[in-house]
């Protein structure tokens, strides 16, 4: 299949790879200033999760390929960070790019939103299961065995089966939330609760070792999942009902000195799920959702007394 990707960015090389690998034509969309700077080859080193609980170690080599206007796709994939979908969007019409959208992206958005934004364009809503980061055009990335996915009933488009062979082929599975809007706020509201406590001193301009910091403190990570039962209360302001999440919520349910105890031994013995948590520094993108969680509460006037004070001491720095 042909896959187009926006921009060359972690999770979108990082699945661009994956499929490359699987015999799939990868092309990245890059505006015209950015074509000539833009590498043709990319080292990557890969812990893969898709065989292995544990991980792969893994080393190779991306062969960038750039779209041109008018190109036709299969599917165009799009991550892009903190509310960015629309002028990611209008790049896609500007270059009169045709193919199914998949958006690998955290929104605070409701449905209705997205459908504005995307227009007649056929999209369907995934999240990844990777991170990583880019630098000096060498990719440092972790990638799990599965996305999340919208189910086909909701998702309405015409080439469904298309992408569920496109990720078999790349040996990635799929879980298929309720919905996946309600799912990525959960999400979000769960990352909020981390990042806020893992930022409690007031500074997060070094993410990288709050997160290691936080994964082996486990009266720390305690008082994550106290602050994190506070911001789901966020996306159940929203109207979602959390109890077709339970497998989500599940952690956050028993004592937090016991969750806090088992998430250290997670974190200490499941390199996977450690390292994704280091990988991730883009502070911008961290911000945007603790944000979104942090304004929802104040509009709904809910009593998040322990998330409030630590994202306070954040914003005040």
């Amino acid at each position: 299949m042909r896959i187009g990707i926006l921009g060359l960015g972690v999770i979108g090389t990082t699945y661009a790879y994956a499929f490359q690998k699987a015999g799939h034509e990868t092309y990245h969309i890059v505006r015209k200033q950015k074509r000539t700077s833009t590498p043709t080859k990319i080292p990557v080193h890969l812990l893969d999760g898709r065989y292995n609980s544990k991980g792969e170690e893994k080393d190779g080599e991306y062969i960038v390929s750039l779209s041109n206007e008018g190109d036709e796709f299969d599917f165009i994939l799009i991550s892009v960070a903190s509310g960015k979908l629309a002028d990611a969007m209008q790049t896609i019409r500007n270059d009169r790019l045709k193919g199914t959208v998949i958006l690998f992206c955290n929104f605070w958005n409701t449905r209705q939103e997205i459908d504005l934004i995307m227009g007649d364009v056929p999209y369907i809503t995934a999240f990844p299961t990777a991170g990583g980061h880019m630098e000096d055009h060498s990719l440092n990335c972790v990638l799990f065995d599965h996305i999340m996915l919208e189910g086909e009933e909701k998702a309405g488009i015409s080439n469904y089966s298309d992408l569920i062979s496109l990720l078999d082929s790349a040996d990635i599975k799929r879980e298929i939330p309720n919905d996946m809007f309600e799912w990525i706020w959960i999400h979000m509201a769960i990352n909020a609760g981390v990042t806020s406590t893992a930022g409690r001193g007031g500074k997060i301009d070094d993410p990288n070792r709050l997160a290691r910091e936080l994964m082996s403190d486990s009266k720390a990570l305690a008082i994550a999942v106290k602050s994190i039962r506070e911001t789901i209360k966020t996306v159940e302001a929203r109207g979602v009902d959390l109890r077709l999440y339970k497998n989500e919520l599940m952690p956050y349910k028993i004592p937090s000195w016991i969750a806090g105890i088992a998430m250290k031994k997670l974190f200490a013995t499941n390199e996977l799920t450690s390292r994704i948590m280091t990988l991730h520094n883009d502070i911008n993108d961290i911000m945007y959702g603790c944000k979104c969680v942090y304004d929802e509460g104040k509009k709904h006037n809910l009593d998040l007394p322990l998330f409030y004070a630590n994202m306070d001491r954040i914003i005040a720095d």
